[in-house]
């Protein structure tokens, strides 16, 4: 069975240039444009990774992981955060609330594919 990634990203396009890396990797892919749309799509059903934004209306990243986690089997997905977000303080706060990796944007897919890797995803 092939595994899951959700992305959650406000922006259009990185979400389908996020999509067909992750595809491109075997993975199937589902979107959500927001934390809180990410968290309900999470309640329905656990993805295997998570590429997460910071800067989200609604429900930015960090307070969607921080409810992910607290989620019946919300420590599963791994969670890399794709973000502008280049602060040590940020980078720290998102590593502590449970993120497993960090990518900065823009991203390809090699770093993409790597950070997989590093997490045991690929």
């Amino acid at each position: 069975m092939k595994k899951t990634c959700l992305v959650v990203d406000d922006s259009r396009v990185i979400r389908k240039v996020a999509r067909r890396i992750v595809e491109g990797i075997g993975f199937v892919c589902e979107e959500a444009a927001d934390g809180k749309e990410a968290l309900d799509f999470c309640k329905k059903s656990m993805p295997d990774a998570i590429l997460l934004d910071w800067n989200m209306p609604v429900m930015n990243g960090l307070d969607f992981l921080i409810a992910l986690r607290a989620e019946a089997g919300g420590r599963k997905p791994v969670v890399v955060f794709c973000t502008t977000e280049n602060d040590m303080s940020n980078i720290t706060q998102a590593l502590r609330a449970g993120a497993d990796e960090y990518v900065m944007k823009p991203f390809d897919g090699d770093i993409i594919e790597s950070k997989f890797a590093e997490v045991g995803l690929v």
